[in-house]
């Protein structure tokens, strides 16, 4: 597919991925969310370990085809343009919307972890390769996360914020809800797949088509599109007066895609890290999620105006990524 036709084309792939990957996170997340409520955890916990994989899943297909394509530019940009949209903009837009409070575990034990989680990928990325090893090391720390935050909820140290998840129970309960639940996630992760597989061949054969790296495409609109589901749930969230919701869904989505997806996608083939990953956006990443910490324990609440400081942060980023392509 070349020239004009072949890039309205491509363009179009980009369109229809997008949109089944949204239908099928909405899917994925209300099953799980139902499986896990009906299994008596918390809906704070809910949010933080199985909403924010589940709102995650775009970018785990999108980094595994990627990385199965030999597109590692597209994998490894994704996961580090989702991140950066995640804290700068759909956390800053969600604020705008509705000041976000700040609850105990988000300051305690949630951004920690994401702060780790960041710094342990710049380490990993220096030798120029994320490998195997690496990829096992990065899943088991997920793997420890989840069972410790599952644990902090059996004692009864999560605090928890309010209004009822959304399921895909439809008012039923029992084993009918079960299945209903089983199946909602089947379908899901179904769309996830279709969605995934048709976003990277249009991504690919426009950045081919555009002249660019696989890097910048992965950084903006594949991050964009990915990244979508983590604001709608984050600004619904907000809205329904689940601030621990929006602001767990933000750090939890951006833990899963530094420990799982790249974990996962390097366990199927070693991630090279591009040179421009290393020496620009790897900061950007550093720098934004520690202006999250003074941001959020200020009040104990992310206000409109340091919303704002967060979407002028990412408008900057964005600007030097253009500027420099």
């Amino acid at each position: 597919m070349d020239g004009y036709p072949g890039m309205i084309i491509n363009w179009l792939f980009i369109i229809v991925g997008l949109a089944a990957l949204l239908a099928g996170a909405e899917a994925l997340v209300r099953g799980a969310s139902g499986i896990a409520l009906l299994a008596k955890l918390s809906p704070a916990v809910v949010g933080l370990t199985v909403v924010a994989a589940g709102t995650s899943m775009p970018e785990l297909m999108v980094s595994v085809k990627a990385s199965l394509s030999g597109n590692p530019g597209l994998a490894i940009g994704n996961i580090v343009g989702s991140n950066l949209l995640n804290i700068g903009l759909v956390l800053g837009m969600t604020a705008l919307f509705r000041p976000l409070r700040i609850l105990g575990n988000t300051m305690r034990f949630e951004w920690p972890v994401l702060m780790l989680a960041t710094l342990q990928f710049y380490l990993l990325a220096q030798d120029g390769i994320i490998d195997r090893i690496e990829g096992l090391f990065l899943f088991g720390v997920l793997i420890t996360f989840m069972v410790y935050a599952v644990w902090l909820d059996r004692r009864g140290v999560v605090e928890d914020g309010g209004a009822p998840l959304p399921t895909a129970s439809f008012g039923r309960t029992g084993a009918v809800a079960a299945w209903l639940n089983v199946l909602t996630v089947i379908l899901g992760g179904g769309l996830l797949a279709v969605g995934a597989n048709t976003l990277v061949k249009g991504a690919v054969g426009v950045a081919s088509g555009l002249g660019v790296s696989e890097t910048i495409i992965g950084l903006t609109i594949v991050a964009v599109g990915t990244s979508a589901p983590e604001l709608v749930t984050s600004v619904v969230a907000a809205l329904r007066g689940r601030d621990d919701m929006a602001v767990g869904n933000v750090i939890g989505s951006s833990i899963f895609n530094l420990l799982a997806i790249l974990g996962v996608a390097s366990l199927f083939r070693p991630l090279p890290v591009p040179g421009e990953i290393l020496s620009r956006d790897v900061w950007w990443l550093i720098g934004m999620t520690a202006l999250m910490f003074p941001l959020m324990i200020t009040g104990r609440k992310v206000a409109r105006v340091e919303g704002l400081v967060l979407i002028a942060g990412f408008a900057a980023y964005t600007v030097i990524l253009i500027l420099g392509a």
